[in-house]
């Protein structure tokens, strides 16, 4: 039945130990410097820079290949100015009662509250969204597999080309999140899963003084 389908050769380098090490250190010391950023500048982020990037996301693997995902970006400050109203009003109705006391005593050393005006002074938006099912010829629908889980590992991909770049980043989840399908006018089809502001720290910008886990903490080997 493989034989069915067409395949192309598939060839890549095979690094030398020394290399392939030199590569993965250059990898990891490129994602600690990733920091999620609140305190943005408005200066403009070059168009290839962000269209590479976004490239970068649609290379992800996807379940059956089937790419459930869209990306949306936002620069329209009229817009971005609805999403801000639209985000603080949800998170409003968040912090006032809708999250438990758990989840407040967690967000505390974020520093964190409804206030999301870097929603405005990021220059650039990008809106992920999910394909919960395709539209095929006349509206048909498509039936998509593991589509969390695609979308979840192509929003990683973008993360880390974006921090290559030098840009921050925010992973925002404003809960819930119908607003952005209405405000970007997206079909039926489409939820939204991620709202990443993107753009460069601020001058002066601080970041919360937290950890990660240690690799024994989080790594387990059999």
């Amino acid at each position: 039945m493989r034989d069915e389908f067409p395949t192309v050769a598939y060839v890549r380098p095979r690094y030398s130990r020394e290399e392939a090490v030199a590569r993965a250190r250059a990898f990891l010391d490129e994602a600690l410097l990733r920091r999620t950023v609140r305190d943005f500048s408005p200066d403009p982020i070059p168009d290839e820079v962000l269209t590479l990037a976004l490239a970068a996301a649609a290379a992800a693997p996807s379940g059956a290949n089937m790419q459930p995902w869209k990306f949306v970006l936002v620069r329209d400050p009229a817009i971005k100015h609805r999403i801000r109203l639209a985000a603080e009003e949800e998170e409003k109705e968040n912090y006032a009662g809708r999250m438990p006391e758990e989840w407040l005593r967690a967000l505390a050393p974020l520093q964190t509250d409804w206030r999301k005006e870097f929603l405005e002074t990021a220059p650039a938006l990008i809106v992920v969204l999910k394909e919960d099912y395709g539209l095929g010829a006349g509206g048909a629908r498509v039936t998509h597999y593991y589509v969390n889980e695609s979308v979840g590992i192509a929003c990683g991909f973008l993360l880390a080309a974006l921090n290559a770049a030098g840009l921050a980043t925010l992973t925002h989840t404003p809960s819930p999140m119908g607003f952005l399908r209405e405000i970007l006018d997206r079909p039926r089809n489409e939820k939204p899963f991620l709202l990443i502001p993107v753009g460069y720290p601020a001058e002066g910008c601080r970041v919360p003084d937290i950890r990660k886990k240690s690799l024994g903490e989080v790594v387990v080997l059999r």
